[in-house]
């Protein structure tokens, strides 16, 4: 018995008849593609917590039309806030 009660045989002549309605070039075509977009998947998840970090380290600075920045204009909130 081979995969879940498929026998060796049968594997065999799916694989022809898939080999027949594709044909080679094709097949590793599709193997270069999947093989490719794999490599690009395991090469996203490593750089994503490097680029978390970059995100996390440097904070955009946004400056208001009076010039006065986004995290100024925060504190000052605060502060009101805390008045009240």
């Amino acid at each position: 018995m081979g995969l879940g009660g498929i026998s060796i045989w049968q594997l065999l002549i799916i694989l022809v008849i898939v080999v027949m309605v594709f044909g080679t070039k094709k097949l590793r075509n599709m193997g270069g593609d999947l093989g490719s977009a794999v490599k690009g998947f395991k090469k996203s998840v490593k750089e994503e917590p490097d680029s978390d970090a970059k995100i996390e380290g440097d904070p955009i600075q946004v400056t208001e039309s009076d010039g006065s920045s986004a995290s100024e204009m925060t504190e000052e909130t605060t502060k009101q806030q805390d008045n009240t």
